[in-house]
């Protein structure tokens, strides 16, 4: 097995010194670039009060139906907010429905049923201590 390994790592460092570290790194980077999937949504950036508040959905953009929503909360100096509660909804006769925060990463998540149609609104509730406030996200469905 040791054999094998050293015989790929020589390998790797042979094809390296051919055709350069930086053909090898524009390959790579190429590859991770490639599966990334679909393009991004554009979802515009909000504040309020110290932070700016920024969504992402999965899948993206997002379809009617189920759809799991990433709020990414940062503060001053792009440093993150994880003192918050944060709700989501996508029409105002539901009920809120609390995110689930990752850590103290100013990440958080939630899954949510978004109505068939070319458009919604993604409510993103934000509570800290006493303050609260409702941001609306707008969203372009996929067809």
């Amino acid at each position: 097995m040791n054999n094998k390994k050293n015989s790929f790592t020589a390998s790797a460092r042979v094809f390296a010194s051919r055709v350069g570290a930086r053909s090898v790194l524009w390959l790579c980077v190429s590859v991770l670039a490639a599966c990334g999937g679909g393009a991004a949504a554009d979802i515009p950036v909000q504040k309020w009060r110290d932070v700016e508040v920024r969504v992402e959905s999965r899948p993206s953009p997002p379809t009617a139906g189920m759809n799991e929503f990433v709020i990414l909360i940062t503060g001053e100096h792009g440093r993150p907010a994880y003192d918050l509660m944060v709700s989501v909804r996508t029409d105002s006769q539901d009920e809120w429905k609390q995110a689930i925060q990752d850590g103290q990463v100013g990440v958080y998540r939630r899954a949510a049923r978004v109505a068939p149609g070319e458009r919604s609104v993604l409510q993103v509730q934000i509570k800290r201590s006493g303050d609260e406030s409702v941001l609306r996200f707008p969203l372009q469905l996929t067809p």
